[in-house]
């Protein structure tokens, strides 16, 4: 690997990824030892020429020496590039920059409710700004993947369900926000969907679990009651984590209380699906 000497990445040190990436852009030896620095270290003497506000949503890359910097994107395939320069010319070809600066728009505005963090009592905090459109399009997305993960689930058990179709499992997994707006209705709009985000992302979380058991029933053919259990055991899980993230978030406990309601309305209608209606 070429080594990008005297550049340093302003990381978030709070999200996983970043942390992950920065640091394995050194241990490849594409940075220095010195090619990243956590944003909540900024000085005030680095703020003159560092854009502090963007570099909260796009990951700056400083050059000390020069005192230039690029951001988002354009920092990332400055790093690769100067190893792999293939890849940072396909890269800046005008349709790949399109789709990578809005891949890259897309989680990054997101990040904290994919993976949040206790908010911090300081002033400098790497918190991206409040997108509406990137929210929007990423409930909708985990929704989606959750409703499928659900109808395909649905069909790998012996439970009589499987004619349920698509549309449903989207109605169930977008239900839940309608529901619990109810909760959170008093919150301003960015902390109510700063909550959906999170609440997406742990259904999000369970479908991939789900996923995970019919790749398994796939080679060994699960039984229908372990399907069952397993189902039970990743709702668990989910309301598990939920309480985590309410408490991260500084919410209302009330929020868990519905989303086990919720739960429990879901779980009546489907018994009354299977035992009534489909008479099973």
């Amino acid at each position: 690997m070429k080594t990008l000497n005297n550049q340093t990445l302003l990381y978030d040190q709070e999200c996983p990824l970043c942390n992950a990436y920065t640091a394995g852009f050194i241990k490849a030896g594409m940075l220095d030892k010195n090619g990243r620095k956590p944003y909540t270290s900024l000085t005030e003497t680095d703020c003159q020429f560092i854009d502090a506000n963007r570099a909260r949503n796009e990951i700056a890359l400083v050059d000390y020496t020069t005192k230039t910097v690029t951001y988002g994107i354009e920092s990332l395939l400055k790093v690769v590039g100067h190893s792999f320069p293939l890849i940072e010319k396909v890269g800046k070809a005008k349709p790949v920059y399109w789709l990578l600066k809005k891949l890259y728009s897309f989680i990054s505005y997101n990040r904290k409710v994919i993976i949040p963090n206790k908010k911090q009592d300081t002033a400098l905090q790497c918190v991206p700004d409040f997108n509406l459109k990137y929210r929007v399009l990423y409930i909708m997305l985990a929704g989606m993947m959750t409703a499928w993960a659900l109808y395909k689930y649905s069909e790998a058990s012996s439970y009589g369900v499987a004619e349920r179709p698509y549309f449903i499992e989207l109605i169930i997994a977008f239900g839940q926000i309608p529901f619990q707006w109810l909760l959170v209705r008093k919150y301003s709009r960015e902390t109510q969907f700063e909550y959906f985000g999170n609440l997406m992302t742990v259904s999000l979380f369970g479908s991939m679990l789900l996923v995970v058991a019919m790749f398994i029933n796939m080679v060994f053919k699960l039984p229908g009651n372990l399907l069952l259990v397993w189902f039970l055991t990743t709702a668990l899980i989910m309301f598990l984590e939920h309480y985590r993230r309410i408490k991260l978030l500084n919410l209302t406990t009330g929020l868990c209380a519905g989303w086990f309601l919720y739960r429990l309305l879901l779980l009546a209608s489907m018994l009354l699906y299977i035992f009534v209606i489909h008479k099973y």
